[in-house]
């Protein structure tokens, strides 16, 4: 309910709503709205209201607002429902387990603070209160496990379109779950997946993007930045969330029917940071030990492998226990 009486608020701009058209549009009673409208100034939303003439938007709290996002869903969207936590240890660690007891898909697990983050390949994900969006959807595709790694990279366009979108920035995709402005990171994602044989049980699909940060710890602010630091403004986090998912919805419902990235490739390749650009490969746990491999980074296939051509030939990288990085740096 107070989903739809914001998303007829905010539709209607510097206006007035009369209480009689929010109890059509969310069907309640005039009692009802008004003690809807109460809860929603209690959390932050300003909104005006006048005799005869009805309520008005006039600004929304920053923070991560359950009914916020929603009302600004679009309609089909995957997301049906949201669960929004002040301190997680992990979105994706939740999300697992509303899976494994039969969470349906669309479930939305928002948090303003992780305490343990995941990264991929194990590392710890840094999660300032307050600043950034960590958030995981729970999703259940019915594909091969083979073609799961695809929804990893099916995520990178969402949230680099949702930000190109909402913030006017030029976003990039570092393959295959890094998001970059400026050359440095300011996104992660991680796609985990319970499966059999043929079967995919559940995927859950983590993102956590730095939108408004404006530090970061010392051993990573040489490759980390934030949306805010790039472009010296500050991101409308409920915003950017439900536009990640709006996108993220209209890639995904694409994907379920091509199975395989080849609808995508050439958007893709379009935002590739690395793209026609020299790259090595590391090969193993860490990056300081084990095989490593130059070459030209070309794109990727309909699988999600990124193509680099070798001096030993063309090289078709899946992700895994693989890091590719610039010759000279992080992109």
């Amino acid at each position: 309910m107070r989903s739809e009486i914001l998303r007829t608020l905010r539709n209607a701009g510097d206006s007035f709503v009369s209480g009689q058209t929010l109890c059509e549009r969310a069907g309640v009673t005039r009692q009802a709205v008004w003690k809807n409208i109460a809860q929603l100034k209690a959390n932050g939303f300003v909104i005006e209201s006048v005799p005869n003439k009805g309520y008005k938007l006039v600004a929304s709290p920053d923070a991560l607002y359950p009914d916020d996002i929603k009302s600004r869903l679009a309609d089909g969207s995957v997301c049906r429902k949201i669960e929004s936590l002040e301190v997680t240890d992990s979105t994706n660690i939740r999300a697992k387990q509303l899976a494994e007891f039969g969470e349906e898909e669309g479930t939305l697990i928002i948090a303003e603070q992780q305490t343990a983050g995941k990264g991929r390949r194990g590392r710890q994900w840094e999660s300032e209160p307050g600043t950034g969006i960590y958030m995981s959807l729970v999703l259940r595709p019915a594909i091969n496990p083979v073609h799961v790694p695809c929804i990893t990279l099916v995520t990178a366009l969402a949230v680099a379109k949702a930000i190109k979108k909402t913030c006017g920035a030029d976003a990039l995709i570092k393959w295959p779950n890094d998001i970059v402005l400026g050359g440095k990171k300011i996104c992660g994602i991680l796609a985990e997946m319970s499966s059999e044989m043929n079967f995919v049980n559940y995927v859950v699909t983590g993102i956590g993007v730095n939108a408004n940060n404006r530090h970061f710890p010392e051993e990573i602010e040489k490759t980390a930045t934030s949306i805010c630091l790039q472009t010296g403004r500050k991101t409308d986090r409920a915003q950017l969330a439900a536009c990640i998912v709006n996108c993220f919805s209209q890639y995904y419902n694409k994907f379920k029917e091509s199975k395989n990235l080849m609808p995508f490739i050439d958007e893709y390749d379009s935002l590739l940071a690395n793209k026609d650009k020299e790259v090595r490969i590391f090969y193993g746990m860490e990056e300081d030990s084990g095989k490593t491999e130059t070459g030209m980074a070309k794109g990727i296939n309909k699988d999600g492998a990124l193509v680099v051509n070798t001096k030993n030939g063309t090289e078709y990288i899946m992700s895994g226990e693989v890091s590719v990085r610039g010759l000279y740096g992080y992109v």
